[in-house]
């Protein structure tokens, strides 16, 4: 089970900010949010690209690493 508030917990190591985010990922910032505060799940491809601007690995994005 995908949890996408884990987005926002990188997000927030990072004090990356959703607006920034939301440019990288070329989304608005309302939809950012909202994987932010995990009320819409990002597909795997968003994840990826989540990934991949925030610098952490994939499974910390879609598994708890004390889950794991």
């Amino acid at each position: 089970e995908m949890t996408s508030s884990l987005v926002g917990s990188e997000m927030c190591i990072r004090d990356s900010s959703q607006t920034w985010l939301a440019k990288q990922l070329n989304k608005s910032f309302s939809m950012v949010n909202a994987y932010a505060c995990n009320r819409i799940q990002p597909n795997l491809e968003t994840l990826q690209q989540i990934a991949v601007i925030l610098q952490v690995d994939l499974k910390d994005l879609i598994t708890d690493k004390e889950e794991r």
